[in-house]
């Protein structure tokens, strides 16, 4: 069997790397020229590290990673903890798999390194896409240059801007949420020693919040700081000033305002929303990742939905000989629950922006609720890092 794939990101890779594991002969088709992941740091909880391990990746995994003892909430203004989700040893005990935090471009080169291993897998960059479609025995996807790729079947892994999508189904209406994320990488030699702590942090205030983690084995901390601002230009690469990005946290906690000053140039990009897709598949083409589910970045789970993706197509495709079927089991299988990390993170872009006696009334809520019950924190977050990606 032979598959084409449009993009070589995080989504991409992934697929291809699951499909060679399975014996399908793979190309892949990326419009860069050279191969460097937009964005910077990744959280990838133990439903995504589970996954990757089933394709052999966890002890590289776990030589990029860095492993937060916990995930924490603070409030902003006094610095009060709101939340707190036991991490680390906890996680691998209850979830058999590690809670870890890599740089994309770590994990870009871990899955490149994989790749080598399987001679049936090509990339080709350079190559831009213009469409795709199919046929009762073939999907196609047609370059620009005027070449047209015929395979078994076809995945769009393409992002947010899908070209695959846009021949698939249309052209989507988007809608601005108001709120526009900064990011940035400081090396932790640039910080104050001891400052940072060996957690994923995010502290909470109006109109806004800030989130800090450590990535690169602990070398560097990734941050992204979300505004509520009237700004539209959507993309991972637009630079920001970094003078504008201080302004923005200058009455936050010490870690907030030693990251914004240190970075030497934060990016900035506007948070759109998208709407649920009802179908993302199509004859022997389908959708994956970003393409068909882009997530807020809220619960920190876009690139996991991929992974999981990636390896729950491979798997179906891997029981069904017919592409067709396959693709459509795949979306059976996704479609409610990539559905609802996107609705859980849009309820965590509220949560995160409330005013201060309100995000206290909402976190204690959440606390008392595991008192009544006799509930470990950890069980409200099981549908989402228990689940096995098959």
């Amino acid at each position: 069997m032979r598959a084409t794939i449009v993009g070589a990101g995080i989504a991409g890779l992934t697929a291809a790397l699951a499909l060679a594991r399975h014996g399908i002969d793979v190309e892949v088709f990326e419009r860069a020229q050279v191969l460097k992941e937009a964005g910077a740091g990744l959280q990838l909880s133990p439903n995504a590290t589970h996954a990757l391990a089933s394709l052999g990746l966890l002890p590289g995994l776990q030589k990029i990673g860095f492993e937060p003892q916990s995930a924490e909430v603070y409030r902003a203004s006094d610095g009060v903890l709101l939340l707190a989700n036991p991490l680390g040893a906890t996680a691998r005990a209850r979830w058999g798999a590690p809670y870890l935090q890599v740089h994309r471009s770590d994990l870009q080169a871990l899955l490149l390194a994989a790749l080598k291993e399987y001679r049936r897998v090509s990339i080709h960059l350079g190559e831009e896409v213009a469409g795709a479609l199919s046929d009762h025995k073939s999907a196609y996807v047609q370059m620009k240059s005027g070449r047209l790729v015929a395979s078994d079947f076809a995945l769009g892994c393409d992002g947010v801007r899908s070209v695959v999508r846009e021949a698939l189904f249309g052209k989507e209406s988007l809608q601005f949420t108001g709120q526009v994320a900064w990011r940035g990488v400081v090396a932790t030699d640039d910080l104050p020693r001891g400052l940072i702590p060996p957690k994923a942090v995010v502290w909470t205030g109006p109109e806004r919040h800030f989130v800090h983690y450590y990535v690169s084995g602990g070398r560097a901390v990734n941050f992204v700081g979300v505004v509520e601002q009237d700004w539209h230009h959507e993309g991972w690469t637009t630079p920001g000033d970094p003078d504008q990005l201080q302004q923005e946290f200058s009455d936050w906690p010490d870690e907030v305002r030693h990251l914004c000053a240190a970075v030497r140039q934060p990016f900035r990009w506007a948070l759109y929303g998208r709407p649920k897709m009802t179908q993302w598949t199509k004859g022997r083409i389908s959708l994956l990742g970003d393409a068909c589910h882009p997530m807020l970045p809220f619960l920190a789970q876009g690139a996991a939905m991929a992974i999981e993706d990636a390896v729950v197509l491979a798997n179906r495709l891997k029981v069904l000989e017919d592409p067709t079927l396959a693709l459509k089991a795949y979306f059976s299988a996704r479609i409610e629950r990539t559905a609802k990390v996107q609705a859980w993170s849009r309820r965590n872009a509220r949560l995160f922006h409330l005013p201060g006696p309100a995000a206290g009334l909402a976190f204690s809520a959440a606390r008392i609720a595991d008192r009544m019950t006799g509930s470990d924190p950890l069980d409200r977050m099981e549908w989402l890092y228990g689940y096995e990606a098959l």
